[in-house]
C-alpha cells in the first residue's frame, strides 16, 4: 500500500500493458499445450491446458474490466469506477472454479479407465517452455503490483503462480506415467491440481469481496495515518478514522481534535497540511478530513473512536 508507487497516469499504462501481457501469454501457452495435450494423451497436461483457456478468458474480463476501472469519475458514478476490478476477481473466482471442477471430473474418468502416455518428451519440453514464459510474466505482474495496487492484476498473477507450480508437478507426471508406466499418477496429479485451483478461486474471490464490501486497509496502515495526523504539533487528537479502497483508488477520511479558540482559516490550513502528508504516504488517495473542536463529546461506534 505504503511502497514507491506510480502516479495515476502510469498506473494506468503500467495496467494495460501488464493485460496485454497476460492475455498474449495466455494464447501462447494454450497453442502450445494443446499440441502437447493431443500428442500424449495426459490427463494432467489437459488439466494445464485448462487453466490455460480460463487465465485467458480471466485475462480478457481484467483487460475490459481495467478500461472501466480506469475511466474517470463522472457525474453518475463520482467516486470512479475502480470496483470493477473487483466485480472482474469475482469472475474470475467463478471461472477458476468451474475449471477446477472439470478436472476432478476428468480424473475420476481416467482413474477408471487408464490410459498409457505417449510422447513424454514433448509432453516435458511444452511445461518447460510454459515454466520459462510464466516466471517472465509473474515478474513483471508483481512489478505492476508494486507500483499500482491493482486488485485485478494481483488476482491474475495469483493464478500464473499457481501455474509454475502446476508445471512442475505435470513434468514429473510425465515422467512417472510415460518413463515408469504408473498410469494412476497422472489422474492423481490431475486431482491435486485440480484442489490447488479451487484454492485460488477461493483466494481471489476473498480479496474481490473484501473489496467490495469496503473492508478497511491493515491495521498497520490504519496506524501510520493516525501517527501522521497526530504528529502535526496543533493537532490534539484524531478518531473516527474510514478506509476503504476502489480499485487502485484509495479512500481516507477522519477526523481532527483542534483548538477550539482557532479560527476555521487556521484549521482549514492545518487540515490541508495534514492531508498533504496523507496522501504523500499514500500516493493517489482522496483524503476528506473533519474538523472538531478539541473536548467536544459527540456519539460514535466504539471502533471509530480511534
Amino acid at each position: 500500500m505504503t511502497g514507491n508507487r506510480a502516479d495515476a497516469t502510469d498506473q494506468a499504462r503500467l495496467m494495460r500493458m501488464a493485460t496485454y501481457a497476460s492475455v498474449s501469454v495466455a494464447a501462447f501457452l494454450i497453442a502450445i499445450k494443446l499440441a502437447a495435450w493431443l500428442m500424449t494423451g495426459s490427463v494432467s497436461v489437459l488439466s494445464s491446458l485448462v487453466d490455460s483457456v480460463l487465465d485467458s478468458i480471466a485475462s480478457l474480463i481484467n483487460l475490459i474490466a481495467i478500461r472501466h476501472a480506469l475511466t474517470p469519475a463522472d457525474r453518475e458514478h463520482r467516486f470512479g469506477h475502480g470496483k470493477a476490478e473487483s466485480i472482474a476477481g469475482l469472475g474470475q473466482s467463478a471461472f477458476i472454479a468451474g475449471s477446477a471442477a472439470f478436472l476432478i471430473f476428468e480424473s475420476a474418468r481416467r482413474f477408471a479407465s487408464p490410459q498409457e502416455i505417449s510422447h513424454g518428451a514433448v509432453g516435458i519440453g511444452v511445461m518447460v517452455v510454459s515454466i520459462v514464459a510464466t516466471f517472465l510474466l509473474v515478474r513483471y505482474q508483481m512489478y505492476v503490483v508494486r507500483k499500482t495496487d491493482s486488485t485485478a492484476i494481483g488476482a491474475d498473477s495469483l493464478h500464473y503462480k499457481g501455474d509454475l507450480l502446476v508445471n512442475v508437478a505435470i513434468i514429473f507426471s510425465l515422467i512417472m506415467s510415460a518413463g515408469l508406466s504408473l498410469t494412476w499418477v497422472d489422474p492423481t496429479i490431475a486431482i491435486l491440481i485440480a484442489l490447488y485451483i479451487l484454492y485460488n478461486a477461493w483466494m481471489v474471490a476473498r480479496e474481490a469481496f473484501n473489496a467490495l464490501m469496503d473492508h478497511e486497509f491493515p491495521d498497520e496502515d490504519r496506524k501510520r495515518i493516525l501517527d501522521i495526523a497526530m504528529a502535526h504539533p496543533q493537532v490534539k487528537g484524531a478518531h473516527d478514522l474510514r478506509t476503504r479502497r476502489s480499485g487502485v483508488q484509495p479512500f481516507i477520511q477522519l477526523h481532527l481534535e483542534l483548538d477550539g479558540e482557532m479560527t476555521l482559516h487556521d484549521a482549514h490550513i492545518i487540515s490541508d497540511q495534514v492531508e498533504a502528508e496523507i496522501i504523500q504516504a499514500f500516493p493517489g488517495a482522496e483524503v476528506i478530513i473533519h474538523q472538531d473542536p478539541e473536548g467536544i463529546a459527540e456519539p460514535m461506534p466504539s471502533f471509530a473512536r480511534r
